[in-house]
């Protein structure tokens, strides 16, 4: 973008920077809502679902190491070492102050959880997981970290150890609550979305800009997916299948994270750009690759719709294990004629599972540290 941005002298090479961090954040919530909808391969859905989360994550704090990059001398809009190294710096030190502070807010209100009588009281577990979560924000935004990376790994270890101490009626109160509050923030978000397009009165329309944009994010999604995948089939044993390789590329939907950090500051006339660009590359990549899902699905030949009540339970448990933490090899037992039918004979699923298991070495390496250690000091006991 850097070429295409230097065609006006009011696009420095800072706001090349700034335009490709913010427009890096996938988001994919349309796809993986259709996937959710047609029972699509869980693999695939893991996926595209852990590349956004964490795209989502770098894409914040890496914006807010380049508005920090300010090389010395006359001209403050060029490549300076030090200041790439300090920003890189920076990013390293938000990153990591916005994880911990969100991984202790989960830890500890996994232990006032676990050693008070809350349980008692289901609406103060509820009360105290939501505002919990929204300390953990106001708290990072305080200390100069980035508040949604702070909330995302809160949410992750609340997810992995919190979740499990709350009492039956807690848990499925704050899993109504978190559900309603995503969808009154996804309506709100497109439709503030939708109102900007038409409603701000700086947009900056550069053709050759937004055609260089969207060459350029095609190119960088085919970049990423591609080779990443094809390094990681070197040490996979379940490899990503080309269909798995063109489908995630298809999804690289951009979204609501995109929008936020384009519209943060509008200031200048290369901002104004970004943000009517990035606009424009969302609605159209929402438009015509999320109504797109359902044929592309069909035309890569993945499977859809074939899950059994068997089977959705058995994914259910997985979704399970990666929220709150438990063993998929002891729950994920075969159970009954129609589980033989759909995996085969017990011998051949026996090697099956012994073979992710010998795959999973680092997987496994952490669950035994897990469940040795903070599992067992963070969570109540089953029994």
């Amino acid at each position: 973008m850097k070429v295409v941005g230097q065609l006006t002298d009011k696009f420095y090479y800072t706001d090349c920077l700034f335009f490709g961090a913010i427009i890096s954040a996938t988001d994919p919530v349309t796809v993986l809502a259709i996937f959710n909808e047609l029972h699509a391969d869980v693999d695939l859905y893991a996926l595209l679902f852990g590349e956004s989360v964490m795209n989502d994550a770098v894409a914040i704090v890496l914006s807010s190491s380049i508005v920090a990059y300010q090389p010395s001398g006359a001209n403050t809009h060029t490549f300076d070492a030090s200041a790439f190294f300090k920003s890189v710096g920076i990013f390293i030190g938000i990153f990591s102050g916005s994880f911990a502070m969100g991984a202790v807010t989960g830890v500890v209100t996994a232990l006032v959880t676990k050693f008070t009588k809350l349980h008692c009281f289901p609406l103060l577990e509820t009360a105290l997981f939501f505002l919990m979560s929204w300390s953990t924000f106001l708290l990072a935004e305080a200390c100069g970290f980035t508040g949604v990376v702070a909330v995302l790994f809160c949410g992750i270890t609340q997810a992995h150890y919190t979740y499990n101490n709350l009492s039956e009626e807690s848990t499925k109160r704050t899993k109504q609550l978190f559900e309603v509050l995503h969808f009154l923030a996804e309506n709100f978000i497109f439709s503030y979305m939708g109102l900007a397009l038409f409603t701000f009165q700086n947009h900056v329309f550069s053709p050759i800009f937004i055609v260089g944009a969207f060459i350029a994010i095609f190119i960088g999604r085919a970049s990423n997916i591609y080779p990443l995948s094809f390094l990681l089939n070197l040490g996979r044993r379940h490899k990503i299948g080309a269909n798995f390789q063109h489908m995630m590329m298809f999804a690289g939907l951009r979204g609501a994270m995109a929008f936020a950090l384009a519209i943060r500051d509008t200031a200048t006339y290369a901002r104004q750009t970004m943000f009517t660009t990035t606009l424009l590359i969302v609605f159209f990549t929402v438009w015509v690759f999320g109504g797109g899902t359902t044929p592309m699905l069909s035309w890569l030949h993945i499977r859809v719709g074939q899950a059994s009540v068997t089977e959705k339970q058995r994914l259910q448990k997985l979704w399970d294990y990666l929220r709150v933490g438990v063993d998929p090899d002891q729950d994920l037992q075969p159970c009954g004629d129609s589980f033989q039918v759909l995996q085969g004979d017990g011998s051949q699923q026996e090697g099956q599972s012994k073979t992710k298991q010998e795959s999973a070495w680092l997987f496994r390496l952490w669950y035994t540290f897990d469940h040795k250690y903070p599992f067992s000091i963070l969570e109540l006991s089953s029994s």
